[in-house]
């Protein structure tokens, strides 16, 4: 990947971060942006989403699709780009897989009931 491609990233992730936090409230969940990924030609940018807590990942992701172009405008604001990326949002399961796994291995090293 390029270093350009890289910047633009970093860049859009913070900008989004900050952007949703400022302009959407979400209430009883943690919304975290994981990872921005823009194409080559910096038109559309794919955001990966991780959600903690109790509102449903479906009410998460509507609510991101119903201010995606509030969100656009924003980035358009703050962000100097040839193009203002078309956002796309993704639901990103990695953290919860990652907290099932550590888990899991708790589990494991927890001596079994008969065991001394």
């Amino acid at each position: 990947m390029k270093h350009r491609q890289e910047r633009v990233n970093e860049l859009l992730k913070r900008e989004l971060s900050i952007l949703i936090t400022r302009e959407i409230n979400f209430k009883d969940c943690l919304v975290t942006i994981n990872q921005v990924d823009v194409t080559p030609d910096l038109k559309t940018a794919h955001v990966f989403v991780s959600v903690l807590g109790s509102e449903g990942r479906a009410g998460v992701m509507e609510e991101l699709e119903t201010h995606r172009a509030e969100l656009q405008a924003g980035l358009a604001k703050h962000v100097v780009l040839k193009y203002t990326p078309h956002l796309v949002f993704h639901l990103d399961d990695s953290i919860e897989r990652g907290t099932r796994v550590i888990e899991i291995l708790r589990e494991l090293e927890q001596p079994k009931s008969g065991e001394k």
